[in-house]
């Protein structure tokens, strides 16, 4: 352990120790701090995250049957978010999303900006309300059908909300009228919400009427140059679900409404996936099956191996569209010999909500939520012994043990909750915990108060429980990763 770590935790326990022995004085305010609820805030100290205090409100958890709205379909993830007070029904196919599931989300954008900006990607925001004449002259407006969300204004002027920004980025980029091909590739991305009038929104946040996505755009000078462009943004995204630590399968796919002469998709196995996938047994070849002949059984690319059929849950897309947009828009660069050229474009979208549910999914158990442990929305819950037992004393010691992880490791800050409740069992709130899916939890008893302090850690993604030392817990949490 480094030296540092280790004066920083000795100081915090020796002020523990303090606090423990000294008697209760009415001329000293800070030895009266010791009979303070952790709740409290004590002398010096910063304020501890308390489960009591986070917003989950158990009325809200309620996943009785008649709890879903009418018609909706439900899956695992749907159930588990909705009992640990992570989503809340609003109306058909949208949600409330608590705070913990923002705190899941903002951590999942910072991975996404960094693997986005690391290709080059700069972000921005473009308006959800889309006027109608850009939709109408991609011809995409009569070709959306019903899936658009149109409205009117108060001038009778038509606009819908926008599930994707071709358009809208495209007339962006158009309207540069001094664009150089020293400026491509550009890659413009956005993180934002998305409307869809889905006709049966089901399975909570995998298929909603509103969510959030992110989507990518980019113009090049080339096709050869716009292919480069489609093979970074599609190893971005593995690394993406790489570092998640979510199986990933990058499959052939058709370009839909979306229009171009290429598209993947980027699927998480699962048996409640909408997607039929057709993967060879024998090499790298996967595609959606709507891109395959319906008696196809041997693999096109091998011709020898057998493809077998399983589903998925689509999380990513990416499209070749040439240019199908740029010259509807006249979206041009000039190029080496300063003539105007029309761009080659490329459009790339990520589920945002989607990929949190569907990773919930896939890891978690029947009782209990299982993150990534990157976008975990919190990393740690520590765990004080129930009001009244044997081993109370060991209450202070928790709290200290917040205070001393956050100053031990810089990267768990603002990552290390402290269960509270302690007029509930350790059972009770072990339960909590495991329905919350804190990657670990530390339970304060007995062992914490012996001369070798040791502390019951249970790691939940892997369901191990391990009893570490002081310096064993340091080294343990000091591996967590976050962002």
């Amino acid at each position: 352990m480094e030296p540092v770590m280790l004066q920083l935790w000795q100081r915090a326990f020796r002020r523990l120790h303090r606090t423990l022995i000294l008697p209760k004085r009415f001329d000293s305010g800070c030895a009266e701090q010791a009979a303070v609820p952790a709740s409290a805030p004590s002398c010096g100290r910063k304020p501890v995250l308390l489960v009591s205090r986070l917003y989950q409100p158990s009325n809200l958890r309620d996943v009785a049957q008649d709890s879903r709205l009418p018609g909706e379909m439900s899956c695992k993830s749907q159930r588990l978010m909705q009992q640990a007070g992570l989503i809340h029904p609003s109306s058909p196919g949208c949600y409330y999303y608590l705070p913990a599931t923002i705190r899941s989300m903002e951590k999942l954008v910072r991975v996404i900006d960094q693997e986005m900006q690391g290709i080059g990607g700069q972000k921005l925001d473009m308006p959800s309300l889309c006027s109608a004449d850009l939709w109408k002259t991609s011809e995409r407006w009569d070709l959306m059908g019903k899936e658009l969300f149109r409205l009117k204004d108060r001038h009778g002027a038509d606009y819908c909300l926008g599930p994707t920004h071709e358009e809208a980025v495209t007339t962006l980029v158009a309207h540069q009228a001094t664009l150089s091909y020293r400026q491509l590739p550009l890659l413009l991305y956005q993180i934002t919400r998305k409307f869809r009038d889905e006709p049966k929104p089901k399975f909570g946040l995998l298929r909603g009427r509103e969510f959030y996505m992110k989507d990518m755009y980019s113009f090049d000078v080339s096709e050869e140059a716009a292919h480069q462009t489609y093979e970074s943004v599609c190893q971005a995204y593995t690394r993406l679900f790489t570092r998640l630590g979510l199986r990933c399968v990058q499959v052939q796919a058709d370009t839909g409404n979306i229009g171009g002469k290429l598209s993947h998709e980027f699927q998480l196995p699962a048996d409640i996936g909408e997607d039929r996938l057709l993967v060879c047994g024998s090499c790298s070849f996967s595609a959606n099956v709507e891109t395959m002949s319906s008696d196809q059984s041997n693999c096109p690319q091998c011709e020898t191996g057998k493809l077998v059929e399983s589903k998925g849950i689509e999380v990513g897309h990416t499209f070749y569209l040439g240019k199908k947009y740029s010259h509807i828009f006249k979206a041009t660069f000039s190029n080496a010999q300063n003539k105007p050229a029309v761009a080659e474009m490329g459009c790339y979208g990520l589920g945002v909500t989607r990929i949190l549910a569907a990773a919930v999914e896939v890891m978690s158990t029947e009782e209990g939520i299982r993150w990534p442990g990157l976008i975990a929305p919190y990393q740690v819950c520590v765990l004080p012994p129930k009001k009244g037992s044997k081993v109370d004393e060991a209450t202070l010691l928790a709290e200290e043990l917040v205070q001393a992880l956050g100053e031990t490791l810089p990267q768990l800050r603002g990552e290390v909750v402290l269960d509270d409740r302690t007029q509930m069992t350790i059972g009770k709130r072990l339960k909590d915990a495991s329905k919350l899916g804190y990657p670990y939890v530390i339970v304060v008893g007995q062992g914490a108060l012996e001369e070798t302090p040791r502390f019951e850690v249970i790691c939940q993604q892997t369901g191990e429980t391990v009893f570490l030392s002081r310096d064993g817990l340091l080294d343990l949490l000091g591996r967590v990763e976050t962002v």
